[in-house]
C-alpha cells in the first residue's frame, strides 16, 4: 500500500497551510480525506494529484467558486466530462484575454520607460554643451523670469 501523507507532511509539499488544506475539505475543493484511528488526516496520492490540480487552477485565477463548480462536476463521476471541459474552456478564454491584456499593458509601459530614457538622456550634459576649461560668462547673468503663463505650465505635473 503507498503511503499515506499527514496534513503537515501535504502542507510542506504543497506551501499550502494546514488550514488551507482544512478550508479546501469543508469548501467541497477536497473530497473528505481518510482519517487514521486517531482521527488525523491521512491524504493518499490520488489527493496528492488533485491538490495539485487545484493548485494550478489557482494560478490561473480561477476564482474559488468556479474551482467549487468544477469539484462538484467532477465529484459525480464521468457523465460530466462535457460540463466539465466547458468550464475550463471558458476559464482558459478569460486566462487568454488576461494575457492579452497583460501583453498590452507591458507594451505600453516598455514604451514610457524608453521615452524616460530618451528624456534622460537628452537631460545629461554634452561635452559640448559643458565647456570644461571654458571661461565663458554668461552674458545676461539674471535669469529671466517666466510670464504668467509659462511658469502655470512649469508647475503642472507631467506623465
Amino acid at each position: 500500500m503507498a503511503s499515506l501523507l499527514t496534513i503537515a507532511e501535504v502542507a510542506k509539499r504543497t506551501g499550502l497551510t494546514a488550514h488551507t488544506l482544512r478550508y479546501y475539505e469543508r469548501a467541497g475543493l477536497i473530497a473528505p480525506v481518510a482519517r487514521a484511528p486517531g482521527g488525523q488526516r491521512r491524504y493518499a496520492a490520488s489527493d496528492m494529484e488533485w491538490i495539485g490540480f487545484l493548485l494550478r487552477l489557482r494560478e490561473t485565477q480561477m476564482p474559488i467558486g468556479q474551482m467549487q463548480a468544477f469539484a462538484r462536476l467532477r465529484s459525480e463521476g464521468n457523465a460530466t466530462a462535457p460540463e466539465r471541459r466547458q468550464l475550463l474552456e471558458q476559464h482558459l478564454a478569460q486566462v487568454l484575454a488576461t494575457i492579452t491584456a497583460m501583453q498590452q499593458a507591458a507594451q505600453a509601459l516598455q514604451a514610457k520607460i524608453a521615452h524616460y530614457r530618451g528624456l534622460e538622456a537628452s537631460l545629461r550634459p554634452t561635452p559640448s554643451s559643458t565647456h570644461q576649461g571654458s571661461s565663458h560668462v554668461p552674458r545676461n547673468p539674471t535669469p529671466l523670469s517666466p510670464g504668467p503663463r509659462q511658469a502655470a505650465r512649469n508647475r503642472r505635473p507631467r506623465g
